[in-house]
């Protein structure tokens, strides 16, 4: 039985849950700026992770993405680009944060330093969103087992798959915000708790583009 063009549609539903409780960089990236910047902010980095997911859905559901898979040296260029991009972001937050360490600033004050993009949070998700493409393999093998062949409108098959994203992705960072904003709270006066957690924060995203950097199109 399908709807709207779409087969398995809870099993679609239950998949998107699992994969977007999964750690990454996007979801990092929200949290800190929540703890960071507040809630207002948060939802600006939130925005940028929409943005970014809704393009590379859209290059997925019109074949664009499969670019990658037919031309490899684009896949490495891209590839490598994200890689080097999160661990620049990686080490940037290592070392704001043991500066304020060093300088013995209060962890509660917020700079342009505290990590790259907190002045910019929008911009800065969409742009860790779209140098990802590993990302956009995963939608082109997840979106497309889902949409029924010969569907006479598979837009509207994607577009509600997109929507169904988009409605937990909206609720998941969400909780990160909130979350967010609480840790900030217990870093108050705690300049060692603080700068263990933007390290870790920072080690995180190395870690992420290590795994891109070795990552392969398959």
């Amino acid at each position: 039985m399908t709807v709207l063009g779409i087969t398995d549609f809870w099993t679609y539903v239950l998949g998107v849950v699992a994969i977007i409780l999964l750690p990454g960089p996007n979801s990092i990236f929200v949290l800190s700026v929540g703890a960071r910047r507040g809630v207002r902010a948060g939802y600006l980095a939130a925005g940028g992770v929409f943005l970014g997911d809704t393009v590379l859905m859209i290059l997925s559901a019109t074949g664009v993405a499969s670019l990658l898979n037919t031309y490899p040296p684009l896949f490495l260029v891209l590839k490598y680009a994200g890689a080097g991009y999160l661990c620049w972001v990686g080490l940037t937050i290592i070392r704001s944060a043991w500066r304020r360490w060093r300088n013995r600033a209060d962890a509660t004050t917020v700079t342009s330093e505290d990590m790259p993009g907190m002045q910019h949070p929008f911009r800065r998700a969409a742009v860790i969103s779209l140098l990802n493409p590993k990302a956009i393999l995963f939608f082109i093998s997840f979106f497309i087992q889902f949409v029924e062949p010969g569907y006479p409108h598979p837009a509207l098959s994607f577009l509600v798959l997109g929507a169904v994203v988009q409605f937990f992705s909206l609720l998941y960072l969400s909780a990160l915000i909130f979350g967010g904003r609480f840790l900030a709270g217990q870093f108050q006066q705690r300049r060692r708790l603080a700068a263990g957690a933007s390290t870790g924060v920072g080690a995180l995203f190395v870690g992420f583009g290590i795994k891109l950097a070795t990552a392969s199109a398959g």
